[in-house]
């Protein structure tokens, strides 16, 4: 049990890490500020993983669909992102469980 703990934290740790690769490739971008601001983040004991942005503008950005941005950046781009990807990161979780079984 342990070993498929370990597991899954691992598969946690890569999963938000792809997930906020894929979500700074939308994230509007001016100085790339809010990009930079982005974070992976894994509380291993509760086997829960966060993607966040922190600057003062994170929330406004993500949520203001009137805003203007360059080609192929967005509002919405985390939720977006991460509705688009969940079965990419559930497979990356799934994955790294089934190896902790393996070993």
């Amino acid at each position: 049990m342990r070993s498929t703990r370990q597991g899954a934290a691992r598969g946690l740790r890569l999963g938000t890490e792809y997930g906020l690769e894929r979500a700074n490739r939308r994230v509007p971008i001016e100085e790339a500020t809010l990009e930079r601001s982005g974070t992976a983040t894994v509380d291993e004991a509760a086997l829960k993983g966060a993607i966040a942005y922190d600057t003062p503008y994170a929330v406004r950005q993500h949520e203001e669909l009137d805003y203007q941005h360059d080609a192929g950046r967005e509002a919405k781009w985390l939720e977006r992102t991460l509705t688009e990807e969940s079965e990419a990161i559930g497979e990356i979780i799934a994955t790294q469980v089934r190896r902790s079984l393996r070993d």
